[in-house]
């Protein structure tokens, strides 16, 4: 992940945060529509559980300048996860599902850059908590 990379996913994260809401609306939609199967992970109500996704994803967007601190939070994110009942192979339905979300609530503003900056992202924190859930499985 390259600090241009860094940059484009802070600024265009910026312009998400006004739609937190639609924005984790659009994502669970898109997730369940991809994989039904995955919408009894969520026992909470699908509201409460997009404001704590669009949170999360505000911390780790804030904190991609300081990945020693993050990656321990993602990789306990994972075990949890873990612990939930979230499989290996639902970790790229997500990305998907999260790029989609990307695309639809920025329109224009998701270029080919910023796309490939959030996969590159995604990709990192996706391995990380992938980590974390295998560690809490040893």
């Amino acid at each position: 992940m390259t600090t241009n990379q860094k940059l484009l996913v802070k600024e265009s994260f910026a312009k998400v945060v006004p739609i937190a809401e639609t924005a984790a609306a659009l994502f669970y939609g898109r997730l369940f529509e991809m994989d039904p199967s995955l919408r009894p992970l969520f026992r909470t109500d699908i509201r409460e559980q997009g404001k704590k996704l669009m949170q999360m994803l505000g911390t780790c967007v804030g904190k991609l300048d300081e990945l020693d601190d993050l990656v321990p939070a993602v990789k306990d994110l994972g075990r949890k996860h873990a612990g939930y009942g979230v499989e290996e192979e639902d970790y790229q339905t997500v990305g998907a599902a999260l790029l989609w979300t990307l695309e639809h609530g920025l329109g224009a503003a998701f270029t080919p850059e910023v796309k490939a900056a959030w996969t590159a992202v995604y990709d990192l924190l996706a391995a990380t908590m992938l980590e974390g859930a295998k560690s809490a499985a040893a």
